[in-house]
């Protein structure tokens, strides 16, 4: 959550020439409300069914590079069909780094609403053993978005290479 996966996801399918999905972008298209609102409306339940639902979709099509939101890959059913029809890179980031972000991102994202700092580095740090699961991490400390979207790329280039 709040790591640059759109900015990045979006770089890196621009420079391969692919299609970019932001899974949120996709499920707000289809309630036509943001996140925060679909959470306060419809509830954390439903949305995270549809984002099942969409992903699982987006997951099987080929030459896409997606985004998922912060909280999608805690659903072991999401995380079972990413790992085994996409490949995932983990975009990692320090404490440290992260919390200096936390004013720009608690408005848009409503599972931080509401909770002190120390419960947001606590559910930060839940988060990474789930998202230890993934085919490649880098993490993004003192990395522009331009030097991660190319190890990216140079990754699945040598993965294309390796498995070609």
């Amino acid at each position: 959550m709040g790591v640059g996966k759109t900015t990045i996801g979006k770089l890196v399918a621009q420079k391969l020439f692919r299609s970019f999905v932001d899974i949120d972008q996709e499920i707000e298209k289809e309630y036509n409300m943001p996140t925060s609102k679909i959470f306060k409306q419809i509830g954390e339940k439903a949305f995270r069914e549809k984002e099942k639902e969409v992903i699982s979709n987006y997951c099987t099509q080929k030459l896409k590079i997606i985004s998922l939101g912060g909280g999608a890959f805690l659903q072991k059913e999401i995380r079972d069909i990413c790992l085994k029809n996409c490949i995932i890179f983990y975009l990692d980031v320090s404490w440290d780094s992260w919390k200096e972000r936390i004013d720009i991102l608690i408005d848009s994202r409503p599972v931080l609403q509401g909770r002190t700092l120390q419960e947001i580095e606590e559910l930060f740090r839940e988060r990474q053993e789930i998202y230890s699961l993934h085919h490649s991490k880098l993490n993004t400390d003192n990395h522009d978005v331009e030097e991660i979207a190319d190890y990216i790329i140079e990754s699945l280039k040598l993965a294309w290479e390796l498995y070609d």
